[in-house]
C-alpha cells in the first residue's frame, strides 16, 4: 500500500482536499491545475467522503471526464475518498476565474494569459476578442492573429512581429 501524504497539525479535510486538488493538472492546459483554472467550485464533506462540485470550462470539454476521473483519484489516494463529482453548469465558467498564480504559470509556460473580463452582474463587459495580445516571449505588443482556434477551442494562435515567435493566446471569456 502507497505511503500516504503527511498532513499539516491542524489542517481540515478540506483545506488538505484544496491542497491536493492544486497538484491535479488539467489535462489541455498542463501548466495549471484545476483549482488554478478556477475548475473546482466547492468542497464539502459528506459523510466519510467529499462532495467537489465542479464547472467545465464549456458544456461541451472533451476532456471533462478525465479531469472528473483525476479529481477523484488524487483525493482517494490522499486517504480523503470517497468523491463524489457534481457538475455545476451555472454560472457559467469564466477566465476571472483563473488564479493569479495560474496567469503567471500560464504566461511563463508560453501561452499569453487572458486579460480580466470583469463582473457582467455589475454592468461591467464581457470581452470575447481580446486587442493587443502581449506576447509571452519577448513581451512586444506587436503580434497579429494567425487563427482563432489553437489547439483547444479555448486558445487562438498568434505570432510576434518583434521576435517571429508563434505562440497561443488563451481567450478572454
Amino acid at each position: 500500500m502507497p505511503e500516504q501524504p503527511a498532513h499539516r497539525a491542524g489542517e481540515s479535510r478540506i483545506e488538505r482536499a484544496w491542497a491536493v486538488l492544486g497538484s491535479v493538472p488539467d489535462p489541455e492546459v498542463p501548466a495549471l491545475s484545476v483549482v488554478d483554472l478556477g475548475l473546482v467550485r466547492e468542497i464539502v464533506e459528506e459523510g466519510a467522503g467529499l462532495g467537489v462540485v465542479v464547472t467545465p470550462t464549456y458544456s461541451g470539454c472533451p476532456a471533462t471526464e478525465q479531469i472528473n476521473e483525476a479529481i477523484c483519484r488524487a483525493l482517494e489516494e490522499d486517504g480523503l475518498g470517497p468523491v463524489q463529482v457534481t457538475m455545476r453548469r451555472a454560472p457559467a465558467w469564466t477566465t476571472d476565474w483563473i488564479s493569479e498564480a495560474g496567469l503567471a504559470r500560464l504566461h511563463a509556460y508560453g501561452i499569453a494569459p487572458p486579460g480580466r473580463c470583469g463582473d457582467a452582474s455589475q454592468g461591467a463587459p464581457i470581452r470575447i476578442l481580446a486587442r493587443g495580445v502581449e506576447c509571452p516571449r519577448c513581451g512586444s505588443a506587436q503580434t497579429e492573429r494567425l487563427s482563432a482556434f489553437g489547439s483547444t477551442a479555448c486558445k487562438a494562435m498568434y505570432r510576434c512581429l518583434s521576435c517571429r515567435e508563434p505562440f497561443e493566446h488563451f481567450k478572454p471569456i
